[in-house]
Formats: C-alpha cells, structure tokens, sequence
C-alpha cells in the first residue's frame, strides 16, 4: 500500500549535480546484504532488506543521513521559503465541516485557517451559540495527535471518540459527557479498522490484541475482533461480539441502524484475493448473541445496509450488478431473497443515504456526481440541481429531518456547504470559504478523453490559468491512483494554487482500477490486468505532450500510496517520458506487501507473490526490482514517515536505496523522512512543509522560479 537474495558490492558514493545549481550531492552509502528469495525457480535479490527493521540503530543512522542530504538540497532552493509563505497565506482560512444532528444540536468542525487539528463544535439548533465540545490540538504538545472518529449516543449524553497518534492508523477511544465535557475513565486502546456505533449503554468497536512494544508500527495484525464496550466499565470487560480463529486476516466490523434495533456484522477476506464480503445482523430487541446471516459466505459481492424501514433492510449491493443497485431484505421472510429498489443504471451508484424518509443516491457520469431523491419504495421524486459539474456528498441524516446538508466542489471551486430543504425540494449555500487572494475566474477545468494503449478511452481533467498557450513549454503536474475501486474525482486545493498561478497545468487522470465507470472498470486496473493502469498513464502523458500541454522538460508526475507505486512503476518503464517525479508514501516492495501490518488486505487488488501467475505479473512491475542500473532516471522526490504503518516505511527506504545506486543522470533522488506522522500529514503544519518541500523541488526541477504577490 516487497523479496530476493542477490550479492552486491557496498557502492560508493555518488556525485551527483542538480539541475539548475553547480551543487552536488553525495548520497549515503547503503550497503547491501546477500539476501536472495526464491519464487517459482526464479532467484529474486534484496540487497536492502536490513532497511527493513525500523527500529535497528544502523537503520536510525541511514534514516538520519538520507535526511542530512535532502535537507541541505532543499535548504539550497532560494525560493522555498517563499513557497512555504505562500502556502501559509493560501490555507490560512476558516474551514467547516458538514453540520450532524441528534436530538436538538448539531456538531461540526472548524479550523479557523492554520490550526493543526480541527476543533470540534456543538451548538443548540443553527441559530445558537457554538461552544467548543473537543479540540483535538490540546491532545499533544506538538499538534500532532488527532481526532479519529466521533459518534454520540442515541440520546446525545455521551460521546465516543478515537484519538490517532502521530498519524498511526491505531485508534485509542475515550468517553466523555457531552453536556458537562468531563472525560470518563473509559479508555480502549488497539482498536484499528472500526468504527463507534452505539446500542444502549455503549458501543460496538474493533481491534486487535495488544502487539509488542518494538514493532507496533510494522508487525502483521492478525485475528481482527470486534467488541461490545459498556460505559463506565474497563477494556478487560468488554464482551467479545465476534472473532474467526479460522480466519486471523479477516475483517469484522459492526455498525448500528439509527434506531439501534439491529446490529449489522460485517465480515471481509480480502487477504485471499476475494472483493466482497459476508453480512449478518442481530435483533437487539430481542434476548440472544446469534448472528443471522443475510449472506453467509464471504465472496466477491459487497454489500451494505444503508437502513433498516422497520423489519426490512435496503442494502448497496454489486451483486450481478457491476454498476451497483439497492436491494431490500424482509427479516420476516428470509427465504424471499432481495427485492430490487433501485435497479442497476449505466452510470455508477457512487453513493445511498436515507433521511426525512427519503433516500438519496449519488450517482456517477464522467466522474461528475448527479443525485437524485427517492422515497424508500424506489420511486423517484426530483433530481437535485447541483451547483456545476463536480463532486458531492453528503445526503444523510435522521429519519426525521426536515432538511439535509451535503457538500460541493470542483478542481476550481471551493467545497462548500448546501442545505437542502425536503418539502420544498431547495437547495440554498449554507456555508462557502473564502480563500485570500483567490478569484475562481481566474481558472477553468475542462475534461478530455484520450485512448489507452489497448484503445481504452480515459477521461482526465485539466485546471490551469485561463489564457494558456499550447505551445509544449508550460510546466504540468500529472497526478494518477488508479487502483482499490477508488474514484479520483474532482476536488479543490488551496495549496494547489500556488501551482496554478505560477502557469503549472494540473492534470486529474481518471485511470482503470478505480470506481468511475463502476466494478468492470475497477477490474480492469487489477491484479493480472494492472499494467492497464500504468498504460493509462504513459497514454496520458503521451496525450498532454503531443497536443502541446506540455514536453518531457517540464512534465512532472505524483502520486500517493497506490499513486506511489504508479508513478514508480511508470518512472521505471518509461523514464524518457518525465522530468520530476514525486513518490508519497508508495507501494514500492509488490513482493512482500502482504508480510506488514494490514498489506495483506490489498491482495485483493494487486494479488500475491505465493501465486504464481500474479507473481509473474507483480515482478514485471514492482517499483523496486525494475530500477535498472546505469539509467539516467528523472528527478525524484520520496516522502514517508515514522508513524505510518499502512504503507510502511520500509517500501519508500528501499526504494531509494535501489534509484540512488542505479541512477546515472544529473537529476536527483532525495528522500524525505517526516517524524510524528503517518500515511498522511499528521498536522497541518507539516502539510505545509511537506508541500512547500514538494512544490519547491518541482519547481526547481522544471525550472520555473515562482513569483507570488504576497
């Protein structure tokens, strides 16, 4: 979200002078280990597997060294620190979160422009006052511990919530009383892929047994559990609600329907390669712990209770339906089967929420959303005018709503807040950012469709400064995922406009792998297929280039976690083809993924090195065993952290060891190692340094000296 054997000799140390400066760069030697892994007869190396102890003094030291050199290179950039100033003034705003109901108050967020976390506000109703309920920034000295899921209890006198350290994907949960914001002594800690859903007197969660001390950030997690947790009573009596000894890489997670009559279990197996997952629920009006299951086997069908209308569930469901529907179950007649609500549509079910005793569904058309209101039969009542051609989301609430909120934005248009009226079928802005500086006239959006190698036709969406000349010298950011059904739709940035008004081009890709055009197109970018992705890629470049968007100089390509791995794997295949390569936090090892922490859940989509047909495919183009000596590859910037244990560090570590030895060019290979973060920032001061560091490199090495107006 990684094996071999191979004897190399310690190399020495390279030389290497930066585009545009007469300094030079002396990389740490990384010295190699004999390591060799066998998979199917081949002999695959991994010189640098000693990287992957994180905690081991000599890794501390290349860590601390690797960072020595980026820095000093970054420091050297005479504009960075402008770039950083910048992306201060461009952040530094007031931001809200969408308003949640229970009972007569309503709960949002707020960060007034630079704070590190986001405040938590509860207020009486949208005319009283607001008062703080949480303010995650008091829960580390340095800003870096957040808040990591939030649910109240049916009647609003406690709350739930999850505490995330340093970025680190485990959860530690604490109660408080709302009205009086005392914290209660109830602390649960290992809780990891969960979330907090109430029934009665407490609160259904997941998590793993404690790991140890030394490799909590990497080690597998194994044998996932789900528990039942009472106020006012410590973890070790919290009830085991479900565990599968048989099955220790399963996921099982609980949620609760809104009245808290059913408890919906949820169970997955995407550690053997299978998409779906199994459902059952538990009447918690009746005595009893037994799980009726509504589908018992774990297979590549998902499905998703969206609520329960008295004693029948309306469920999301991709069974035989690629493009999803909505489906109804009768508790009372089990044996009927489902009964189709909404039938599968050409477009993609992106989203089903019910509220006020509508359902509403978001759907996709060329990655732009369109929602539509139905009343809880399936019959359709209005379409919901949206601002543009953009992204929402939202549509949800309480079965006795009056009204709704949802949220809107595109490459050029801030996310803002809609409230939508349900008797009067009106939306009216609630709330809209403004950003210092911005005027969204000043930029335009417009999608193109190229063809893929395979003769695909992929959509991408292009935001640049009206008045842009297509004459192939403009600078261009080309960002990608492509993977784990996941959509790149559109979404605004307000660091992003410290690229766009310095004349960078962004280019949006919306490759194979992803849920735009539904579960075909997801497979399509998968496991035996996902060179498809990278082929989307490369197409796409090849587009923006031969229509004079850009050229090869001043073409820069990013991408993070499975983006990571994309612009690699691409990186690797086609080097000519980019100047500036930006690495987050990538999937580099495709071997050995699966051996940390949750890896193993990504099998589903990428496959495994223990079969030998996706072995086969995953070898072709894992970043790591395709860097080529003696390549002149582009400039190229890796970031990672300490605190992240999803993609764990290891993959960036070993990856940059591999460019550095092998690159023959005058470009760059730096790594950058943050501390006290995770798969993302863990505050908003370090995604402005992240970014200001990203920013400033691509400039640098596209040749582009930046002028703001501050």
């Amino acid at each position: 979200m990684n094996t071999r054997r191979y004897t190399l000799a310690l190399f020495a140390a390279l030389s290497i002078p930066a585009i545009g400066s007469s300094q030079s760069l002396s990389y740490p030697a990384t010295k190699t280990v004999p390591q060799v892994d066998v998979y199917f007869g081949d002999t695959v190396p991994d010189p640098y597997r000693w990287l992957e102890q994180e905690n081991a003094p000599e890794t501390a030291k290349w860590v601390e060294d690797e960072n020595k050199v980026t820095f000093a290179y970054l420091e050297k950039i005479p504009f960075r620190a402008a770039v950083k100033s910048r992306l201060e003034k461009l952040y530094n705003y007031p931001r809200y979160g969408t308003p949640s109901r229970k009972g007569e108050y309503f709960t949002f967020t707020k960060n007034n422009g630079l704070q590190n976390q986001s405040v938590l506000y509860i207020q009486k109703g949208l005319d009283g006052e607001a008062s703080v309920l949480l303010d995650p920034n008091k829960f580390s000295a340095n800003g870096t511990s957040s808040l990591a899921g939030f649910a109240r209890s049916k009647d609003g006198r406690y709350a739930a919530y999850g505490i995330s350290t340093g970025g680190s994907d485990w959860r530690e949960l604490h109660v408080m009383e709302v009205q009086t914001r005392k914290p209660l002594p109830d602390v649960i800690k290992w809780a990891k892929v969960t979330g907090i859903d109430w029934a009665g007197d407490g609160f259904f969660y997941s998590g793993y047994d404690a790991p140890s001390d030394s490799n909590a950030l990497t080690s597998k997690n194994e044998g996932h559990k789900v528990f039942y947790h009472r106020i006012g009573t410590p973890q070790s009596q919290d009830e085991l609600a479900f565990e599968d000894k048989a099955n220790p890489q399963r996921f099982h997670n609980v949620s609760t329907t809104e009245d808290e009559r059913y408890a919906i279990l949820y169970v997955s197996d995407r550690g053997k390669g299978r998409k779906g997952n199994s459902i059952f629920y538990r009447d918690l009006s009746k005595p009893g712990k037994t799980w009726t299951p509504i589908v018992a086997e774990v297979g590549d069908f998902e499905y998703d209770v969206i609520d329960n209308v008295g004693d029948r569930f309306l469920i999301k469901t991709n069974e035989n339906a690629p493009n999803w529907k909505v489906v109804s179950f009768d508790t009372r007649n089990p044996g009927a089967g489902f009964k189709e609500i909404l039938p599968e549509r050409p477009e993609p079910l992106e989203g089903v929420g019910t509220a006020g005793g509508k359902m509403f569904a978001q759907y996709l058309k060329d990655v732009t959303t369109r929602a539509y209101v139905y009343d809880l039969n399936g019959k359709l009542e209005n379409e919901i005018v949206l601002p543009g051609l953009g992204t929402a989301s939202g549509f949800g609430g309480n079965s006795d709503d009056k009204f709704i909120f949802y949220t809107y934005t595109s490459f050029s248009s801030p996310s803002s807040i809609y409230k939508y009226d349900i008797a009067s079928r009106k939306s009216t802005l609630f709330r809209s950012p403004e950003i210092p500086g911005f005027k969204q006239g000043d930029y335009e959006t417009k999608q193109v469709f190229f063809n893929s190698k395979d003769g695909t036709r992929v959509p991408m969406f292009l935001t640049y400064r009206k008045g842009i000349k297509l004459d192939g010298n403009n600078p261009l950011l080309m960002y990608g995922y492509g993977g784990f059904n996941s959509a790149t739709a559109p979404s605004f940035s307000a660091l992003r406009l410290a690229l766009l008004e310095q004349g960078v081009v962004y280019a949006s890709v919306n490759l194979r792998g992803g849920s735009e055009y539904g579960e075909k197109w997801h497979e399509a970018g998968m496991k035996l297929n996902k060179q498809n992705v990278f082929d989307d890629f490369i197409a796409a470049a090849e587009y923006l280039i031969a229509n004079k968007y850009t050229s090869p100089a001043k073409l820069a390509i990013h991408g993070v976690s499975n983006g990571g791995l994309l612009v690699g794997a691409v990186a690797n295949q086609r080097p000519d083809l980019f100047k500036v390569v930006i690495q987050q936090a990538g999937v580099m090892d495709m071997l050995r993924f699966q051996k940390f922490t949750i890896g193993w859940n990504w099998i589903t989509d990428y496959g495994s090195s223990e079969n030998e047909a996706e072995y086969k495919v995953l070898r072709a183009y894992s970043p790591i065993h395709n860097v080529k000596k003696g390549t002149a590859y582009p400039a190229t910037l890796i970031t990672t952290a300490d605190h992240d244990d999803r993609v764990v560090p290891a993959h960036s570590f070993k990856y940059a060891a591999a460019m550095q030895a092998a690159q023959t060019g005058p470009n760059p290979v730096l790594i950058r190692i943050d501390t006290k973060s995770g798969h993302g920032a863990s505050s908003t001061t370090k995604a402005i340094e992240q970014n200001a560091d990203i920013y400033s490199f691509i400039f640098y090495n596209l040749g582009v000296t930046p002028k703001y107006n501050q």
